[in-house]
């Protein structure tokens, strides 16, 4: 048998190739979408507001993506993951400014007070998760009342995880 390999006829040809540039930016979309819990449909009309909005494109998405009523109750440690997050929210144990809200993508905004509506704070699951849990900058909770403020926009540095979004505007401008 012939000694020198030439033949691409592996299971993986293209395996030791370097990512091309819309691999980077497909992977980066599709991280960020997994992270939120959001399909494309979804993403992408958010992609497409956030371009509309004055401001920069990239951080407007952020800011959407991060003032996500599954994210905010996610953030202010009413639940210990998103999609737990997201189950409590549908299940209708949140509130916003006293109304309850059982819709996962409902966007709050700066003044907002999310809170676990009365008969909910008796709950292990949400009451374990306040107990060990850390709000950043934009957010201010109550721990005691089970109730958080929505205190400002979030921005880049409030992200718990590395994200260039600039890599999903470009994805989308192509």
């Amino acid at each position: 048998l012939g000694v020198n390999k030439t033949s691409n006829r592996g299971p993986r040809p293209n395996a030791n190739q370097k990512p091309t540039e819309y691999a980077i930016q497909l992977r980066e979309k599709q991280k960020v979408k997994f992270i939120y819990n959001v399909m494309e449909k979804q993403f992408r009309k958010l992609y497409e507001e956030a371009t509309r909005k004055d401001g920069v494109t990239g951080l407007n998405l952020i800011q959407y993506l991060e003032r996500r009523l599954e994210n905010v109750v996610y953030r202010l440690g009413f639940a210990k993951t998103r999609r737990q997050a997201r189950q409590v929210v549908s299940h209708g144990h949140v509130a916003v400014n006293g109304r309850r809200v059982n819709i996962a993508s409902y966007r709050v905004k700066a003044g907002d007070v999310v809170s676990i509506i009365e008969n909910s704070k008796n709950i292990d699951l949400i009451k374990m998760a306040v107990e060990e849990s850390t709000v950043p900058a934009w957010l201010s909770l109550d721990k005691a009342a089970f109730a958080g403020t929505v205190l400002q926009n979030p921005s880049k540095d409030d992200l718990d995880f590395n994200l260039n979004e600039a890599l999903i505007v470009e994805f989308y401008s192509r």
